[in-house]
């Protein structure tokens, strides 16, 4: 049930843009609670007020994030439909050949081929490009849930947060606790990147650890 579920979101949004996701709203939430001792101090601190910025920045950025997934799936289709033109007013077939490869460049591929093979691939592309239809460039209801679903990580982001608060008494306890649980999950998110990549999880786990920590550090020291 877990996998079937993991299936269907990986329909609407990309693994590796999910995980970002993931990073950026645990990064967002550490800021606040990191930041909340350092400028408020010991005696104004104040939980309820730190719970509700921590929820409201990371909803607002949900939402912002969410019109930024959407305006890149809009750039990237209109370019699309810029290449498609490109190809099929080309005066010939070298030119619409020409045109292809200054988009796809061959030395920027996830493969390296030969000239020969490069050839036949351009080739292919081109005559897919001579018999089809440019893809339409308006939203999709797939579109619109992928969007939702970068709300709903960078917002929920904020939950391992603010539990603390809510079932410990001890403000600077829950304090403690709660930036404990955000840097397990900056781990755990780097492992979990790692295995999707085929990497090292242990290594790129404590490498986006201390990435996420210098992150948070800075926009502490430049104010939050």
């Amino acid at each position: 049930m877990h996998s079937n579920l993991i299936g269907r979101l990986l329909k609407f949004i990309d693994v590796g843009d999910a995980l970002g996701e993931v990073l950026f709203g645990l990064i967002m939430a550490l800021t606040f609670t990191v930041g909340a001792r350092l400028v408020a101090g010991d005696e104004a601190l104040d939980a309820r007020d730190l719970v509700i910025a921590t929820l409201g920045c990371n909803i607002a950025w949900g939402i912002i994030d969410a019109v930024l997934f959407l305006i890149g799936i809009r750039i990237y289709r209109l370019d699309r439909a810029r290449v498609f033109r490109a190809i099929n007013s080309a005066a010939d077939d070298k030119s619409a050949l020409a045109a292809i490869a200054r988009e796809f460049p061959p030395d920027e591929g996830p493969l390296t081929l030969d000239k020969r093979d490069q050839d036949e691939v351009y080739g292919y592309m081109l005559a897919l490009a001579r018999r089809a239809k440019p893809s339409t460039t308006t939203f999709s209801l797939d579109d619109l849930i992928g969007a939702f679903i970068v709300f709903v990580i960078v917002a929920a982001t904020a939950i391992p947060a603010v539990i603390p608060f809510l079932i410990i008494d001890d403000k600077y306890l829950a304090l403690r606790v709660s930036n404990v649980l955000l840097v397990g999950l900056l781990y755990a998110t780097g492992h979990a990147w790692a295995r999707f990549a085929g990497s090292r999880p242990f290594v790129v786990g404590m490498a986006m650890t201390g990435l996420g920590l210098i992150l948070v550090t800075v926009a502490v020291l430049l104010g939050g």
